[in-house]
Order: structure tokens, then sequence, then C-alpha cells
């Protein structure tokens, strides 16, 4: 498999490859804790552990060119995922051309590295992501046909382009618009007649492209119960899909999981364990499979003290993976939205960051490459019965 990958990327315009530092990063784990990395102790149980990364050439950052970034990444992961390189806004420059240039950089580092590839995303369906050219673009006298035009040739195109590499794609994202409860209206929707009928042409056009990746829809409801609406506007979302036939397999469940306020009775933070399980079993109910497809915490009402914090992180972590560990005949893939708490996004959204300023403790690993007792806690639950 791994030849047959690397004969489809031999043709890629990808940029040199850069050496990695061969130490593995110290790693968590107690004397009592499951041995191995986080994708070993994920596979035992017939799913891979990864994370999101990037690509830059000045080895900074969550980059697979930063060697310290890439030992954790090798030390732990089996899979991963562009975190902004295979959207439109870094695809897409223009309504004409393409840049594959750091999507084609990551795909090679994986492909060399033994490691499987998700895909990230074919449509992000947010006027806010849409490159600013296609929000102002002049769809013509016909102006449904130029938006197929448009949205076929961006999913033929990259799809065609990872063929091979990445079998699993998030073909959709984030599509509800929270004021309107409804899918979001863009561009492409206006010229099209409908989100519905966007959403609908990225899957059927992404099943005709890949006929046997699995096709996901990705979102950012999660067990809180501030997201309890959300939640039911995406089972609308779905059960309409599932009622027109669109060839969508999968729910992302991005798990942005946060602690915004804490509950007295646990000292963590606040979840609908009973609500979110009644989501679970609706959505799994209808016959689509679940992808943790971006988990990191927010710890924001959490005291700054480091070593309670982690502590607290960790737990909040196992509570949620014991929840949807129980669901494991329908869990695929699980993936970190980062590695290491310098690099994760937490940091400069400005609904994660902390009152006190400090850094949020996020991730399976500190700024300084060591593991916390998140990781513990991460394969802990992993290998659980």
């Amino acid at each position: 498999m791994l030849t047959q990958r690397r004969n489809v990327l031999g043709g890629l315009t990808a940029l040199p490859l850069i050496g990695c530092a061969q130490s593995v990063m110290p790693m968590g784990g107690t004397a009592s804790g499951p041995s191995g990395s986080l994708d070993e102790l994920a596979q035992t149980r017939g799913r891979r552990f990864g994370s999101a990364v990037a690509w830059n050439v000045q080895g900074t950052g969550m980059s697979v060119s930063n060697p310290e970034y890439a030992a954790v990444l090798k030390a732990e992961c089996g899979v991963i995922v562009a975190e902004n390189e295979m959207k439109w806004q870094k695809l897409r420059p223009s309504v004409d051309s393409y840049d594959f240039t750091a999507g084609d950089a990551i795909a090679s580092w994986a492909v060399e590295h033994g490691m499987e590839l998700r895909g990230h995303v074919l449509l992000w369906h947010r006027p806010e992501w849409f490159p600013d050219w296609l929000n102002t673009h002049d769809f013509g006298a016909a102006p449904a046909l130029e938006a197929e035009r448009i949205l076929t040739d961006h999913i033929q195109t990259v799809a065609r382009r990872y063929e091979g590499v990445i079998t699993s794609w998030d073909v959709v994202n984030e599509a509800i618009d929270h004021d309107t409860r409804a899918p979001i209206e863009t561009s492409l929707s206006r010229a099209m007649g409908s989100p519905e009928a966007v959403i609908d042409l990225a899957f059927r056009t992404a099943r005709e492209t890949l006929p046997n990746a699995q096709l996901v829809y990705n979102d950012y409801m999660s067990w809180e119960p501030a997201h309890a609406r959300h939640c039911e506007d995406v089972l609308r979302l779905l059960e309409g899909m599932k009622a027109r036939g669109v060839p969508c397999d999968a729910l992302g469940i991005q798990s942005h999981i946060e602690m915004f306020a804490l509950d007295p009775s646990t000292g963590v933070g606040r979840y609908d364990e009973a609500g979110w399980r009644r989501f679970l079993d609706e959505v799994t109910g209808m016959g689509y499979r679940l992808v943790i497809t971006e988990f990191d915490v927010k710890d924001k009402a959490l005291p700054a003290d480091i070593a309670l914090r982690d502590a607290k992180v960790a737990e909040y972590t196992r509570r949620y993976f014991e929840l949807m560990l129980d669901y494991d005949v329908y869990l695929d893939d699980i993936l970190a939205w980062g590695m290491v708490d310098a690099h994760n996004w937490l940091q400069y959204f400005e609904y994660a960051t902390r009152a006190d300023g400090r850094e949020v403790r996020g991730t399976p690993y500190a700024s300084d490459y060591v593991a916390k007792p998140m990781r513990d806690a991460l394969a802990e639950t992993l290998t659980a019965v």
C-alpha cells in the first residue's frame, strides 16, 4: 500500500522534504499505564490516532518541517490532516488557477513516513472562508451553471490529485447559520438556488470522483449544554441529506470541547451526557459513522495553576472519550487539532483565550514538547474495554 501511495504522489510538484529530528520527544504514561504510541493504542480498537499539521519552509509551528513537532507526530500519530493547506483560500488563488505547493508537501511527508492522510476540506460553506474572488464572482447570465462548473471543477481537481493517498474527506464543513438555524447562504448558493443544492452537488461530485472514499460532513457541535440547538440543526441537516439520497458516510465531530464554566459537582466543564447520547444515537441510527476530526480542550474557566489545570483538562478529556468510545462500533479515526499547546489555534481564538492572558493548555503536549496528563488520559481511554 505504501508503494502504491508513493507512486500516486510521484508526479506531484511537492517541495523537497525537510529532514526531521530522529529522537523521540519525552512521552507521557505512568508506570501502570498502557505502553505504545497513541496510534498503536488506537489500532487495538481498529482505528487510527492522528493530528492536524501545517507546512512552511521556516520549520516552525505545527509544520511538518519543524523537527520538534515532526518528532511528536512520528512518535504518536498514524494519520495527519492539513490544518489550512487544502482549503479553498490556500488552493484556489483565482477562478482559473490552483496552488498545490503546501498541500503536496504535506501529502509527500505523510507518504514518506508511512502515515495516512485525511482530506480537509472540499467545501467550507461559509462566506468568510471563501477566497475573496468567489464572494464577488460574476456568475453571468446562467449563474447556476457557472456555480456548478466552479464547484465541480474544484472538487474533481483536488480529489483526483490526492486519489489513493486521501481515503477520507471532509466534503462540507460547518454549513449551518446559528442565527437563522438553517444552511448558510453564500455566493454559490445564491447562484444555484439554495444551500442544499450546493451541499448535495458537493457530495455527489465527491462520490462520482472517489467512489470508495469515506465522505464526511464536518461540524463543531459538542456535548456542552450551549450546543444543544446546534446539535438539533445538524440533525435536521443530516436528515435532509439522507432523505435526498446524498452520499454522505459519516459525521465529523470536531470535538473542540470547552470549559467556559465549571460544574460544582464535578469540578470540570458542564456537559449534557444524556442529550449528547441522544444526539449520537440519532446520528448513528440514520446510518452515519462518526469521526473525531479536531479534538482539543478550551480551559478558560480553570484556575491558572498549571498542575491543577492539566489535571482537570485530563479529567475532562477522559470523561469525553469514555462516552465517545461507548460508540466503539460506529467510531472511526480520532484526530487532535494539533499536538503541542504553543501551536494550537486556541491561543488566538478570541472565545478561547483566557482572561489572565495565560497560554491555553488544550493539547496532549506542552509547549516544551513534553507530554501532559491529557496524553495519559487519551492512552488509557483508547484501550479501555
